[in-house]
């Protein structure tokens, strides 16, 4: 096979929550493979520090504090990145994550959801959380490419790398405003595809299976100790792979769909997540 055809050298990449850590992994890859990298996060120290390590890496890099959520702010960080690196080629979508505000005290119901005042129960989440993170999961997707995958199209090329998330595939016990957020993203993943297919410009989504994030690592690992819950074991349990993805196991497929390799894939959901969406669990 032609190597040259994973080769993203010279092209500009724009990361949003790009200070995470898995989207900050991508950024020193991209960077390493000598592209331009652009790093956006409503953090801006998190945004710079993510660009110090890109730049260690190899890389051009600039980081930039910006809220997906804020059209006007995307645009205003749209134009840093033309007047910077002149081009925009690739774009991937990785700002979100789940709050424990969303988020249910157990699996499935009990009799004490019922009643009143009980903390945790489904019947009894806020509307402004289970907006906050839909919003930040699907908006916070939406709101980017339409800023960003514009300028690609007026190019006549480009990329685009949504996350989506094995909540999309089934949904997940107690997540349920993040489960449907990223359902949306999978959908809209295919929407884009066949939408900007004329324009050349490709869409895909990654799904990672489990990661431990500063999202997730309340409901995975015991806080001060760093055991697995009962949740983090049923993962392992359910992942034939037998442990918890790490940042460098999405870079593969990462750098294949952002080049040439994947030319004619557009609008598939990809699984990293070591066996655990093929798995019945016996």
């Amino acid at each position: 096979m032609d190597q040259n055809l994973f080769d993203i050298q010279g092209r500009t990449a724009v990361i949003t929550g790009g200070g995470g850590v898995l989207c900050r992994a991508m950024a020193k890859e991209l960077a390493a493979r000598g592209a331009s990298v652009a790093i956006l996060d409503l953090r801006k120290e998190a945004a710079l520090t993510a660009c110090e390590e890109a730049i260690e890496a190899g890389g051009r890099a600039m980081g930039i504090a910006c809220n997906v959520l804020d059209k006007s702010d995307l645009e205003s960080a749209c134009r840093s990145v033309l007047d910077a690196f002149g081009q925009i080629d690739i774009l991937i979508n990785g700002a979100g994550g789940n709050h424990p505000s969303a988020t249910t005290a157990r699996e499935v119901m009990g009799t004490e959801d019922l009643l009143q005042g009980v903390g945790g129960s489904f019947f009894d989440l806020g509307p402004d959380a289970v907006h906050s993170v839909f919003d930040l999961n699907f908006v916070g997707t939406l709101l980017p490419t339409q800023v960003f995958a514009k300028a690609m199209a007026e190019s006549g090329n480009g990329v685009v790398v949504n996350i989506s998330s094995m909540s999309a595939f089934r949904p997940l016990t107690k997540v349920p405003a993040y489960s449907a957020a990223k359902a949306a993203v999978s959908n809209f993943t295919q929407w884009l595809a066949v939408h900007l297919a004329p324009a050349n410009v490709r869409v895909n989504a990654l799904a990672p299976g489990f990661f431990l994030t500063d999202q997730n690592r309340f409901l995975l690992t015991v806080e001060g100790t760093g055991e697995l819950t009962e949740r983090g074991k049923k993962i392992i349990a359910h992942t034939p792979m037998g442990r918890f993805g790490v940042p460098e196991d999405l870079l593969g497929t990462l750098i294949w769909l952002a080049s040439d390799a994947s030319a004619f894939v557009t609008g598939v959901v990809v699984p990293v997540d070591g066996g655990f969406s093929g798995y019945s669990g016996v």
